[in-house]
């Protein structure tokens, strides 16, 4: 017989093709970034290197595997994150407002039994959720002014949607990762210009109040100040007044004879009794 085979090579080719036939049905390698759902007659089996949070790379039951051969089929679900872009949308904000936004969903499917049985297949769960997605954005957009997605409020807004859509995300096997809005802008044209001019007036009103609470901050500050400065003054001064009043006419000769209050010195021309009481200092004490 097998001397038969090795003069016939057209047989040993055929033999050689039934063997990798039936290899290739039996045998199939799982790679770590794949879930494989056995299917046999459309009834999933079992469940190779399913996702679970946490496991260590090489220690996933990924590799090879055996099965059934021509009975059992292999449907592979990705084991990554995944992403679901939301078609850009028109929503109205609670200022009456039309924005033009687009997001965008990431999520993993942790349970491929389930996703296999309610969507068959991993491109249908992203199909599903882009609507849901839109949905949830507008509802939490329409709660809100405009104003809000430039606040920490928007990470509240992110939130809600997010719980909206994992309340879908769950029924195909999947938790949402994050959700992320990539741009909210305002239509071209009046719309736009009307809400930078209102941006504008409300940022310049809180830019003069901020200025008078600091001019009134200020006054206060500098009111106390000179409270305290003639307080301190008055008290090193009442300990010896005739210093006191050495001091301040000698302040107001400066003044007058020096600088003649315009910065220019040795310009004074001033005529006055050697008695007269304004120069009793030069006079000396008795």
């Amino acid at each position: 017989m097998t001397n038969r085979l090795l003069r016939n090579p057209i047989a040993l080719a055929f033999l050689a093709i039934i063997l990798l036939v039936l290899i290739g049905s039996t045998f199939a390698v799982v790679p770590e970034t794949k879930q494989a759902v056995i299917v046999r007659f459309g009834e999933p089996q079992r469940i190779i290197n399913p996702y679970r949070a946490g496991q260590e790379f090489g220690q996933t039951g990924a590799g090879l595997i055996a099965r059934w051969p021509f009975m059992d089929n292999i449907v592979w679900i990705d084991k990554r994150i995944l992403s679901v872009d939301m078609d850009r949308q028109q929503v109205l904000s609670t200022d009456q407002l039309r924005l033009q936004v687009d997001a965008f969903a990431r999520y993993r499917i942790v349970d491929p039994l389930r996703m296999y049985i309610s969507a068959r297949r991993e491109d249908r769960v992203s199909e599903q959720l882009r609507p849901i997605l839109g949905s949830a954005l507008r509802n939490e957009l329409g709660k809100r002014p405009f104003a809000a997605l430039l606040s920490p409020e928007r990470g509240q807004l992110m939130q809600n949607i997010e719980i909206a859509l994992n309340r879908v995300a769950r029924q195909y096997g999947a938790v949402i990762v994050d959700v992320r809005i990539k741009r909210a802008d305002l239509p071209q044209g009046t719309p736009l210009q009307s809400a930078f001019q209102r941006m504008q007036t409300a940022r310049q009103q809180e830019a003069r109040s901020i200025l008078a609470q600091g001019m009134k901050q200020a006054q206060i500050i500098r009111a106390e100040a000179d409270a305290r400065a003639s307080n301190t003054y008055a008290q090193a001064f009442n300990k010896d007044p005739d210093f006191y009043d050495f001091y301040r006419a000698m302040q107001s000769y400066r003044s007058t004879f020096v600088n003649n209050g315009s910065g220019e010195m040795g310009r004074s021309s001033i005529i006055l009794s050697p008695n007269n009481q304004y120069l009793r200092e030069f006079m000396g004490r008795r």
